[in-house]
């Protein structure tokens, strides 16, 4: 596709999508709400698309790994927030990855998980809502076809993964009831809020090694050539192998008992989970939360209700930190806890990243807030 035809941050019209749905997704509705609410207003908008819908796990990542690229102005991804890990981790495969990963991208929520879809929500200055409030807003977004820059989080871990996220990565608490949460998908978002309760009730302390890298240190040490060893991808100049100490310029955590840490990119962790109300990351900036052990059932039960307006920060809770950060390493002892990536399991290893600014375009409505620099032209 030709991105001359349209200016830089902007989808043409007429624009030609690849929507990739998993009807298993959420409540298992996607496919009729496509139809319903998201056909009729692309149809009028001149959003021509095909239809594709996925069969099994990873199987988005092997179509967007295959497919011809230029066919299309932007692909559309109507599912939770592990489809759209799949999508760009399959664009990241490709032997074309530089130029794959410029593909504009859509959140369309369809599944039980709608951080992404949310934050866009956030973003472009809609209220907070739900369901096919939520979807009728980032369908609107779509048609109004305006594109803005996304941070990328890099990530590697002790066993020789390198795989890349586009919301998260959650270790103790939030993993744990994301993936204990998994059997109530029917509910919907109330997954959430039932699994949340459920692990309250057995209350868990995780242990491990915390590291990060704070924006004001990541300014002050301009990064060297990437040590760490990888075959493809943009260079993590951040980071050290995982056998190495971090550097001496990181912040090393003393403690090491934890109810939760997570790395987060976006607002919201759920559609009614605004977790990062401090405003939209910088460019290259994640946010980084983590709770120490001896917080109360009670104090965690009132930050997470809190969450869901974002008034949890108001708690001032000793126990909850919060730190704007570019890099981290994160060292479960004893395989300790799980990890979720955009929602996904991963195995409890040690694990290391960084963001890369405003790496990939995503259709968003909000053009750029911050007046940064945009990344290359989108294809």
């Amino acid at each position: 596709m030709d991105s001359a035809r349209a200016p830089r941050g902007l989808l043409p019209r007429p624009c030609r999508v690849l929507v990739l749905l998993n009807p298993r997704g959420g409540k298992g509705k996607a496919l009729q709400l496509f139809h319903s609410r998201v056909q009729p207003l692309l149809d009028e908008a001149q959003v021509s698309f095909k239809l594709r819908l996925t069969e099994r796990p990873n199987h988005a990542r092997e179509l967007v790994q295959a497919e011809e690229l230029s066919r299309w102005d932007a692909l559309a991804v109507m599912s939770g927030d592990g489809l759209m890990h799949e999508v760009v981790n399959g664009l990241m495969d490709r032997p074309d990855w530089e130029t794959a990963i410029r593909k504009p991208l859509c959140t369309l929520p369809g599944g039980s998980g709608n951080a992404l879809a949310a934050s866009i929500n956030h973003y472009a200055g809609f209220e907070q809502v739900t369901n096919e409030e939520l979807l009728t807003n980032c369908t609107q977004l779509l048609c109004s076809r305006l594109l803005s820059p996304m941070n990328l989080l890099s990530l590697h871990t002790a066993s020789g993964l390198h795989l890349y996220s586009v919301l998260s990565l959650a270790w103790g608490f939030v993993a744990d009831v994301d993936l204990e949460s998994e059997k109530y998908r029917r509910l919907g978002e109330l997954r959430f809020t039932m699994g949340t309760f459920l692990r309250l009730a057995t209350l868990r302390i995780y242990q491990g090694q915390l590291a990060y890298l704070p924006v004001e240190s990541a300014i002050s040490a301009l990064p060297a050539a990437s040590k760490q060893a990888q075959q493809q991808g943009p260079g993590d100049t951040h980071l050290v192998p995982l056998e190495e100490p971090v550097p001496s310029h990181w912040t090393v955590v003393p403690e090491q008992d934890f109810v939760l840490v997570l790395l987060l990119l976006h607002s919201h962790l759920g559609s009614e989970l605004f977790a990062a109300p401090m405003g939209r990351c910088a460019a290259g900036v994640m946010h980084l939360f983590y709770v120490r052990a001896g917080v109360s059932r009670t104090m965690l039960l009132r930050l997470f209700l809190a969450m869901q307006k974002g008034k949890h920060l108001e708690y001032n809770c000793p126990y909850l930190v919060h730190v704007p950060v570019v890099a981290f390493r994160l060292e479960p002892k004893n395989h300790s806890g799980v990890f979720t990536v955009d929602g996904e399991l991963m195995a409890s290893e040690p694990v290391q990243g960084q963001v890369h600014p405003d790496y990939f375009w995503m259709v968003s409505g909000c053009g750029d807030p911050q007046q940064r620099p945009p990344p290359e032209e989108p294809l």
